[in-house]
């Protein structure tokens, strides 16, 4: 598990990639919040579980952390470089799941479909800015991927309804940083990659 800078149009970005024990059945790639990183207590569970059931993870910090930045950059600019780095794995024909928390999991949705993407892991989805429903983000969410939202249900920036393809589970008493089972929210997750044939083993 190594730190490796990857060159994109927005700057220098960074993954990390993390190798099962055996036979790769998947590819997981996970991208941070707005002001956070990797290192997320939700993004580093669901690794460990997806890891353990034969999933290569990769972590990728976007460009404007690498640099030192909170501020995001814009959505334009995030999905740019978040598309160089993933185009640039090496996945050899095994299932693509895209997926991250809050921030990281708009990016994965707005970039799922081009990205030739299996299916989508979202964590805290943020339907809407804190106190302002009518400002959605549900149009960001795959139409046809298989998607799975997990949000908590204290999470201020609200919760996606489900649809045709979207899954939605609801964490019991966790709000947006999604810390309150987070053991149990990584084993819901990888239990939904097992189901779609992305993970193997009982974690």
């Amino acid at each position: 598990m190594n730190d490796i800078e990857v060159d994109t149009p927005r700057g220098p970005a960074r993954i990390r990639v993390t190798e099962p024990v055996g036979d790769v059945v998947s590819v997981l790639v996970l991208g941070h919040g707005a002001g956070g990183g990797v290192d997320a207590p939700d993004i580093q569970a669901v690794q460990d579980a997806a890891v353990a059931a034969g999933v290569r993870v990769v972590l990728v910090t976007q460009p404007y952390r690498v640099a030192g930045r909170r501020a995001p950059a814009p959505a334009g600019q995030l999905d740019e470089a978040w598309s160089a780095v993933v185009r640039g794995l090496d996945v050899r024909g095994k299932p693509l799941i895209l997926g991250g928390r809050s921030s990281g999991a708009r990016v994965a949705c707005r970039t799922a479909g081009d990205l030739g993407a299996s299916g989508v892991l979202a964590l805290a989805f943020p339907l809407h800015p804190p106190g302002k429903p009518d400002k959605s983000r549900a149009d960001e969410l795959p139409v046809t991927l298989p998607t799975l939202v997990l949000n908590g249900d204290r999470d201020a920036f609200g919760v996606p309804a489900p649809t045709a393809a979207v899954e939605v589970i609801v964490r019991p008493g966790a709000t947006h940083d999604l810390r309150k089972g987070v053991q149990g929210t990584a084993e819901l997750a990888v239990g939904w990659m097992r189901k779609h044939g992305w993970g193997v083993g009982n974690g």
